[in-house]
């Protein structure tokens, strides 16, 4: 009886972490490229009282065995890494994915890190930039006096700008993507960023629209990938488990008191 209380326990505990993932994806649920991200469970080691095949008779043996579970952990957090509605923004400083790949940004302390959040700006240098002023590689860098309104990005990633008094446009840079062999083993840390960690892979790097690579689309952003009506009913079956959970160990006290209740 008390090994029900703590695997009631275990249950309250998991789906609290289940609801816990479900809060942040409904609270970033119009973050720029925000992949949600799904908790996955894995039952806890067996007590065996019992092994199966274990000699009945001289000529017989026990069919099945006797083994008690402890209750469930989390085993995994994992991001869903599909494509997320493109939204027709009208600026022209956002470029959005569509398909496969990252975007490479170089943080402040020269690391790299990856996003598939294109709402980029321009810095008083002209370069291209994050919302947080890390900048976006290979560096893209405006021209002086140039036409914001003029500036266009191909779906392969060439970005051209016109300057006044010139008819035709002017290439100011290429941008590549990058693509992991397990982009679920990235990391995530904040402002819409991933970093590599042995378990995602190297980065490959290629040309938008190339060798698997997805597509770049100018004035579009890629919007969460987060599903409200799924999230809500993820979470009424949560709610309901930790409820199912927390009755286990209501009943398992009830028994208590009774059995503590005998002798009077």
């Amino acid at each position: 009886m008390v090994r029900s209380l703590w695997t009631g326990a275990s249950g309250m505990i998991g789906q609290q972490t289940n609801i816990d993932t479900i809060s942040n994806n409904l609270a970033n649920v119009n973050t720029s490229g925000f992949k949600k991200v799904r908790a996955d469970f894995e039952d806890l080691l067996y007590q065996t009282l019992r092994i199966a095949g274990t000699p009945a008779t001289e000529d017989t043996v026990t069919p099945v065995g006797i083994q008690m579970g402890h209750g469930v952990k989390v085993a995994a957090t994992q991001r869903m890494f599909t494509q997320g509605s493109l939204q027709n923004t009208d600026n022209v400083y956002d470029i959005a994915i569509q398909g496969e790949g990252f975007f490479r940004i170089q943080m402040y302390d020269g690391s790299y890190a990856y996003t598939r959040d294109g709402a980029f700006k321009v810095d008083s240098d002209g370069r291209l930039v994050t919302s947080n002023g890390y900048w976006v590689l290979p560096d893209i860098i405006m021209p002086e006096n140039f036409l914001p309104q003029t500036i266009n990005v191909t779906k392969t990633g060439a970005v051209t700008v016109k300057l006044p008094n010139q008819d035709d446009p002017v290439p100011v840079g290429q941008i590549e993507l990058y693509r992991f062999p397990n982009p679920v083993g990235l990391t995530a840390v904040g402002e819409n960023l991933f970093k590599v960690t042995q378990a995602s892979g190297e980065a490959i790097p290629g040309r938008p629209g190339f060798e698997g690579m997805g597509q770049t689309i100018h004035k579009f952003l890629e919007m969460s990938n987060v599903s409200v009506v799924r999230e809500m009913v993820d979470l009424i079956v949560a709610q309901r488990a930790y409820e199912f959970n927390s009755r286990t160990i209501q009943t398992s006290d009830n028994m208590l008191g009774t059995a503590t209740g005998l002798k009077r």
